[in-house]
């Protein structure tokens, strides 16, 4: 294996296993500026936030998530990020950031908090139960876990598979750094299993996703209609039209006497 750090870093980064998928590497900062929007997750999640909390934001990306839950919700946000310059871009919004993956001894180090989010971060995962599971260590009582992934049976994808077609992309629900597929059942059977119990849901519009902007027939509506389109529709039919599905689990009663024993 090469000394050279930059090789090094590479393996640092969940993009890697775009490899072979992508006629060019992923950019790093592909879903850097969230804006906030009560239909996208910006907005849902920080509504699963309470005001003042300690969030631990796992996979923190370019920290612009955690830069509106400061701002909103008044949050002190800690991130953990593998990618490199996807850190060093949540450090420049002077965030604490940690860089690298979560681990047993990084949580003994930061201490506990109100929140555990994912957002957009379990997709990446070959074995994303272990790493829930882990979380349970962090919440403090009363606490949960905040968990946002795309949903792999939008429309979009239907009408593809029905085609024949399953074509990874460079970002969205066919990014070709996702490892795991969701649906809403299939997220609330993996968080559930991991000794949470799921107490908020919603889905998202995916107002800038382009498979909603760029597709017939939405591409032919004018912006205004389509938007108001796509809110109401991942309203009433989630599972067909909802881009992602964001969740808000606490620790089962079990669970919840259990970290207390551990936490002391």
């Amino acid at each position: 294996m090469s000394d050279n750090p930059k090789y090094l870093e590479s393996f640092l980064s969940p993009d890697q296993n775009a490899t072979g998928f992508l006629r060019n590497s992923p950019d790093p900062l592909r879903y850097d500026g969230h804006v906030m929007d009560s239909d996208e997750v910006s907005g849902i999640v920080a509504g699963m936030v309470p005001i003042g909390a300690r969030v631990l934001d796992i996979g923190c990306g370019t920290g612009s998530l955690g830069q509106i839950l400061t701002d909103v919700r008044h949050a002190e946000v800690v991130g953990v990020e593998p990618d490199p310059a996807r850190a060093q871009r949540a450090m420049e919004r002077n965030l604490e950031v940690h860089t690298g993956y979560l681990t047993r001894e990084l949580l003994r180090e930061i201490g506990l908090f109100d929140v555990v989010l994912f957002a957009d971060v379990l997709e990446h995962l070959p074995n994303p139960q272990p790493m829930l599971a882990l979380s349970r260590e962090a919440i403090r009582a009363g606490g949960a876990v905040v968990v946002s992934v795309p949903n792999v049976a939008h429309w979009s994808v239907r009408v593809d598979i029905i085609r024949g077609k399953f074509r990874y992309q460079s970002c969205g629900i066919m990014d070709a750094t996702h490892l795991r597929w969701f649906t809403r059942e299939s997220i609330n059977s993996l968080v559930e299993s991991a000794g949470f119990k799921v107490t908020h849901y919603r889905a998202t519009a995916g107002l800038l996703l382009s498979d909603n902007v760029l597709r017939r027939p939405l591409r032919w509506l004018p912006e205004k209609w389509r938007t108001r389109l796509l809110r109401t529709a991942c309203l009433h039919w989630p599972t067909l039209f909802g881009c992602q599905y964001v969740l808000r689990a606490e620790l089962d009663e079990y669970d919840r006497r259990h970290s207390r024993e551990f936490n002391g």
